[in-house]
């Protein structure tokens, strides 16, 4: 006779690229198969911003990784994983925005847009 399957819930995103309240853009992008300058096109910074130590800590750079994680986050349990999500950020048009996608949002500094517009989705409304 065999055991029960245990089925274990995927770790959250943010439990594996936030360490000491600092999102880990190393684990981000590795986790998401980018390079770190390929990530930092994604949320809209300068590649600049993924090779200096200082400019990736600074609050604007960590807030800007946070809202990408909170996202992706937010959408990889009907995405079905976290790289499936990432290419929804980058890919999926929001008809709610001008065809944007949620990359294009965050890029222009309108991450709170594209958060607001997934939890307007998760309770029942319309993209």
């Amino acid at each position: 006779m065999s055991s029960p399957i245990e089925i274990v819930p995927p770790v959250p995103l943010y439990e594996r690229v936030i360490q000491n309240d600092r999102v880990l853009s190393n684990a981000l992008a590795q986790t998401l198969h980018v390079t770190k300058s390929e990530l930092a096109a994604a949320i809209g910074l300068s590649a600049d911003s993924s090779r200096e130590r200082e400019r990736e800590r600074s609050g604007p750079t960590q807030r800007r990784m946070r809202d990408v994680v909170e996202i992706l986050n937010r959408v990889s349990h009907w995405t079905g994983s976290d790289m499936q999500a990432y290419a929804w950020y980058r890919s999926e048009p929001l008809p709610a925005f001008g065809q944007r996608t949620a990359s294009d949002l965050v890029a222009e500094g309108l991450a709170d847009a594209v958060k607001t517009h997934l939890s307007r989705i998760a309770v029942g409304g319309f993209a």
